[in-house]
């Protein structure tokens, strides 16, 4: 299926590995221009080289910020713009895991956390939007959970960061719909990527017995779906988001999670 992505622009945050990193090769595979974001460019550069390799796509760069400094993020865009022309494709994907009980969780934790996930999107999203309008529409792609629409016990701050991300969707895309810029939210379960991996190596020194892929299987035990993801798969419904395929969705907030949230 072509996805009619073929010469678009596009900016991902979060992009050195993970969700991003997949996001970021679908929509070059699909022949988009992609800039990957964040905020060591040795990572960067590995990813992109990567990226590039696997696509064929040479139009594939990578440019260190950090989301949370709105003049960084200005900059990053303003390279986007001057290398390519213009921004047709926002993902905002940066974040972290951090989640427990509400008496543990510090002002530094809550500055972090805000900072990264509900800052990092609103100062993307203010840069990238006057570039959308100007060429007639774009899509703009938030990274958020399940946990945001449901919050458990101990989820603190990360569910809430994450329901002020699909709070923020919700109203960019009613805001700039007339402007041909649809904005969409894919809410992520529990999927394979470095942080987990770096929870696995935690957890091998304590018991040099436990495989990477025990680690997995039984996470994925508590997944209706009897596994956890692969970044792939978040990282083709962004690709499907941000085409021409699907130009009638905004203001959605789409659970992948292989079944576990307990909403729709």
């Amino acid at each position: 299926m072509d996805l009619g992505l073929t010469g678009k622009i596009a900016i991902v945050t979060g992009g050195s590995d993970g969700i991003g990193k997949a996001a970021a090769m679908a929509m070059a595979a699909e022949g988009a221009k992609v800039a990957i974001v964040a905020r060591t460019q040795s990572d960067l550069d590995a990813a992109a080289e990567e990226i590039r390799s696997e696509t064929g796509n040479d139009n594939v760069i990578g440019i260190a910020a950090d989301v949370t400094n709105e003049a960084q993020v200005q900059s990053m865009v303003d390279t986007v713009v001057g290398t390519w022309g213009g921004l047709d494709i926002l993902v905002n994907n940066a974040g972290t895991s951090a989640a427990g009980k509400f008496e543990d969780v510090t002002n530094e934790t809550w500055d972090t956390d805000l900072g990264i996930k509900v800052y990092g999107a609103i100062h993307c999203s203010r840069a990238a939007l006057p570039h959308m309008k100007q060429r007639g529409g774009g899509r703009i792609i938030n990274t958020t959970t399940p946990g945001g629409k449901a919050p458990g016990a101990g989820s603190l701050p990360t569910s809430l960061s994450r329901a002020a991300g699909i709070a923020l969707t919700k109203a960019l895309s009613k805001e700039y719909a007339a402007d041909g810029i649809l904005i969409n939210t894919i809410c992520v379960g529990i999927l394979k990527s470095r942080q987990h991996r770096r929870r696995w190596e935690a957890a091998h020194e304590k018991d040099p017995s436990l495989t990477l892929e025990r680690f997995y299987d039984d996470m994925g035990g508590r997944v209706p779906l009897g596994r956890i993801g692969e970044a792939r798969e978040a990282g083709d419904v962004i690709a499907f988001l941000a085409s021409e395929r699907a130009s009638y969705i905004t203001g959605a907030a789409i659970n992948i999670d292989g079944g576990t949230s307990p909403v729709v």
